[in-house]
């Protein structure tokens, strides 16, 4: 119910009972006395709480049905009308979304940091993205709110461990030699070219979960044809999500998108199963002293505690899941490769081979560089469960033409962290902040470090997010992509197949993979591959 909705209520309900007071007076005029009491005491609180709420200002509506909500689909539009509109409207704005609804973006980092000290409690996710992550992953730790997100977390906290992810480096460096030998094989068969034409995309491993599933080793396998096509399978129309994040229901529908992801939850819980039956029956036997280390053991390990404290068993098989699809998917390593091949002259100070495979620092500038400007996920929206009072850094205008040191909100407005454009804003990171520059993390302050500077997230960036969700599996994600980098970097040389200009977007798939534009195949991105010699 809106607040005007409300107010109107709030009137009628004051005349009707009125009226009835003047029907029967005496015996009824005491309750009737007390409900006109309340019906004042309510409207005057829906008064001051529209009083209190701060008005935002924001761009004008390009149309009442639709408002901004296409524009904001394309990621790279968003990522300069973002800033722009920062620009103009302040901070903390409002952008026009469907049917005269719309949400707030936050851009200061003091409010930013506010939002996310009070995100899964005061904040939650939108029912849009639950039902969402309900119907493709199950009700575990990226679906969970509140205490129930607290206690997930919790359990599943010793399973990425700096001595966990350290017991996993071994099987990174592994699937990368893995990777080594298969490439090597490929340029072998094309005897006289030095070189073989290899689609990155292909040549992800399983790592998370201490299972080779053998894609490295051209083995058939249905986890990873399931999990291709989950990285790789076009969206639904622009207009069904559109309207499905304002009406969660239309998920319900027989849609492709949704039919795919409910087959998808079946398929790989029914491995994940299998898998979770593996390690308790080596764990029965004796023989898993390894495997009480492992993602899986622990997760084991995290329901033998309790439901109470630990993990029910359809949340252990909802949590592998999600860590399957987590070891599977190689974005950022995909990027990498990419930058490399479409960078190999930059004039600033280019990320040559002998200073990834010899100069550790320089590794992980390229590392941050990718996920500075390819982070998987976009943005995200949060519904307030309450009112709140978000601090400012700095005074804003409002659009009454007052100034204010903080934004109150009403209860159940959308609020937005746009973590890709704030990675790639110029007002935090320079007037390059849209070129691939790794030297800029060896750099000194260039002006805008000190408003990035109040960014809690991992180096400054939104990748991780930061808060109580904060990306849990980000130590994982880190060491398995510069494990990996490293030993590719050292033994390979990566060139565009079709020359440096070929354009490279953003895929149409689930996830934000590379594709060139034009391809056949949604999500190809074949690069050309040579041994590199000293």
């Amino acid at each position: 119910m809106s607040l005007l909705q409300s107010k109107h209520w709030g009137r009628d309900v004051w005349h009707a009972f009125k009226d009835i007071c003047i029907v029967s007076p005496l015996p009824g005029s005491a309750t009737c006395i007390s409900v006109l009491v309340l019906a004042s005491l309510y409207l005057l609180q829906v008064y001051r709480r529209k009083q209190r709420t701060t008005r935002i200002r924001g761009p004008q509506s390009p149309g009442w049905v639709f408002g901004f909500a296409k524009t904001v689909l394309d990621s790279t539009l968003t990522t300069e009308l973002y800033e722009r509109w920062a620009r103009e409207y302040g901070p903390v704005y409002k952008v026009p979304g469907v049917f005269g609804q719309s949400k707030v973006i936050l851009w200061d980092p003091k409010a930013i940091s506010h939002f996310f000290a009070r995100d899964t409690w005061l904040y939650n996710q939108i029912p849009f993205n639950k039902n969402a992550v309900r119907t493709t992953l199950g009700k575990g730790v990226l679906w969970a709110d509140g205490e129930s997100h607290k206690r997930q977390r919790k359990a599943l906290n010793p399973a990425f461990s700096a001595a966990a992810i350290r017991s996993l480096t071994s099987v990174f460096h592994d699937a990368a030699h893995k990777t080594v030998i298969a490439w090597d094989d490929e340029i072998e068969s094309n005897q006289g070219t030095h070189c073989a034409v290899i689609d990155v995309q292909k040549c992800a491993g399983i790592a998370v979960l201490s299972h080779d599933f053998g894609a490295l080793d051209g083995n058939d396998s249905e986890v990873v044809h399931v999990l291709n096509a989950f990285g790789s399978s076009a969206n639904v129309s622009n207009i069904l999500v559109i309207l499905a994040q304002n009406f969660p229901s239309i998920l319900k529908l027989p849609l492709p998108r949704t039919q795919f992801s409910r087959k998808f939850r079946l398929i790989i819980g029914k491995i994940c199963q299998e898998m979770l039956s593996r390690t308790r029956k080596d764990k029965e036997t004796g023989g898993a002293a390894q495997g009480d280390k492992s993602c899986l053991g622990l997760l084991l390990k995290a329901e033998e505690s309790g439901e109470s404290a630990g993990l029910t068993p359809q949340e252990v098989i909802d949590e592998a899941r999600v860590l399957l699809l987590a070891g599977f998917e190689t974005t950022a390593g995909n990027w990498a490769l990419v930058e490399l091949a479409r960078n190999p002259d930059s004039s600033d100070r280019p990320p040559s081979y002998d200073d990834l495979a010899n100069k550790l620092p320089y590794l992980d500038a390229v590392a941050n560089e990718v996920l500075r400007l390819h982070a998987p996920v976009k943005e995200i929206p949060r519904s307030a469960t309450q009112e709140d009072v978000i601090p400012l850094s700095e005074p804003m205008r409002t659009a009454a033409g007052s100034f204010t040191e903080s934004v109150c909100i009403p209860k159940g407005t959308v609020i937005v962290v746009p973590f890709a454009a704030l990675n790639c804003s110029v007002s935090m990171w320079g007037p390059d902040a849209k070129t691939f520059r790794p030297s800029r993390w060896f750099e000194g302050d260039d002006g805008t470090h000190g408003a990035r500077e109040a960014l809690h997230g991992y180096r400054h960036l939104m990748t991780f997010g930061d808060g109580a969700r904060m990306c849990l599996g980000r130590l994982f994600a880190l060491t398995e992509f510069k494990a990996v980098l490293f030993v590719l970097v050292q033994t390979f040389v990566f060139e565009m197949a079709d020359g440096p200009g070929v354009q490279i977007v953003e895929g149409l798939g689930m996830l934000p993979r590379p594709a060139v534009v034009g391809s056949a195949e949604t999500g190809s991105v074949p690069l050309r591959v040579r041994r590199y010699e000293v």
